[in-house]
């Protein structure tokens, strides 16, 4: 039990069917909450795109049944032969209310393939196409009642129409709510399986051969989104109360896959002298004592400056004349975390800190450990390990690789 326990948990359900808005904060004076108040009244370019009064409605060919929807909706018992026996989330409907929604709301459908009784019907539909009719009724900020008709039509290639992000997504709101809802699951099973399955079913490579292993470059980056889906907030609740991993799970639950993804895999940005602002691997390498890194990890911000570069702020150098470009070195991560918190709801914790600092911990969790305190390994000259027990990005992936080629 947390001391700051507010029962955001128990309302979850309430918050998600009515597609409200939840910001959990510190407090009602931290600026997470203050500023994401602000943004539900921001008007502009940059506003949520608030609507109401909502209904979503799906039709498709007979090729497929819906399971369910994960997502802010409350299902509305349309029932019909669409409908599959199995139910995910708000399943047993075609339609949906949808009390609340923005700009970013995204709900995550989960589909059937219906089984024929014919193997060459199977073969046969295997070419033909399918289509999908998505009829989104909504009321406008202004007053007017929008209707918004996508119609998709797809072909059953799997590989050729694969979205590696998507699916990671999918992945993460359908492990949060198989924890939420089954008593004995456990996620980490469940997402080593999916994965190995994956890989063995799609991947190329000599049977018994781990070296051999390789993976369509439409597949190559899901073994690394399910390794940080495995360590992140979703699935390993231990350090974090019921409110806030309901939190974590609400705002994943309607943000589109964009912002999923960066809640799943943080994005890391490197600075520094000869270099300027470039992408960073998510590994503990990229630790630098001439070096700033920036983390967006969605929920938090994170501003990291190296040992050294940490040491010359403290002496004030950026004051003077003469370090003008480690005075513009040092504003440049700053400048693109405000351009980050002001254009995110609920607007994320900026956290500044210093290498061995106590507040370091923010970017180092997220961080692959590829160096640790039992590592071979020495650290390189400025970098820094991580005390953990986790496996690394590469152990975990050579363990894939011996499993899927069985």
């Amino acid at each position: 039990m947390s001391i700051d326990y507010v029962g955001v948990a128990e309302l979850k359900v309430a918050v998600e069917k009515t597609g409200g808005l939840v910001v959990l904060a510190e407090s009602f004076g931290h600026s997470v909450f203050k500023d994401s108040l602000l943004r539900v009244f921001q008007c502009g370019d940059n506003d949520l795109g608030l609507s109401s009064n909502g209904i979503f409605e799906v039709n498709f060919s007979k090729d497929i049944k819906i399971q369910g929807v994960l997502g802010p909706c409350a299902s509305l018992e349309k029932k019909g032969p669409l409908c599959s026996d199995t139910t995910i989330g708000q399943g047993g409907t075609t339609a949906w209310k949808m009390c609340g929604l923005d700009k970013s709301t995204s709900l995550c459908l989960i589909f059937d393939i219906v089984k024929k009784e014919n193997p060459d019907v199977i073969g046969q539909a295997a070419n033909n196409q399918f289509y999908f009719q998505f009829l989104t009724y909504y009321q406008h900020s202004s007053g007017k009642m929008r209707l918004r008709a996508t119609t998709l039509s797809r072909r059953w290639d799997l590989i050729a129409g694969f979205d590696q992000e998507a699916a990671a997504v999918v992945m993460g709101r359908l492990v949060s709510f198989k924890m939420e809802t089954e008593a004995e699951f456990d996620p980490i099973r469940w997402l080593d399986k999916s994965l190995i399955h994956l890989c063995s079913r799609f991947g190329d490579y000599q049977k018994d051969s781990p070296s051999s292993f390789v993976l369509s470059p439409r597949l190559s980056i899901i073994p690394q989104f399910v390794f940080n889906l495995r360590r992140s907030q979703f699935v390993q609740v231990f350090n974090n109360s019921p409110d806030e991993t309901a939190y974590f799970r609400m705002v994943m639950n309607r943000e589109n896959v964009a912002n999923s993804v960066v809640m799943i895999q943080p994005s890391l940005i490197s600075y520094a002298f000869n270099s300027g602002a470039e992408p960073a691997l998510l590994d503990v390498a990229s630790i630098a004592a001439d070096r700033i890194l920036l983390l967006d990890s969605y929920f938090t911000v994170v501003v990291f400056h190296g040992s050294t570069i940490a040491q010359w702020r403290k002496a004030g150098y950026q004051n003077e004349p003469e370090h003008k470009v480690f005075a513009q070195l040092l504003q440049a991560p700053l400048d693109d975390a405000d351009a980050i918190v002001k254009d995110r709801f609920p607007v994320p914790r900026l956290v500044i800190c210093d290498q061995h600092g106590s507040q370091a911990r923010f970017l180092l969790a997220k961080l692959n450990p590829s160096a640790t305190y039992n590592s071979d390994a020495p650290p390189t000259p400025g970098g820094d390990v991580l005390f953990t027990d986790d496996v690394s990005f590469e152990i975990f992936l050579d363990h894939l690789q011996r499993l899927a080629v069985q």
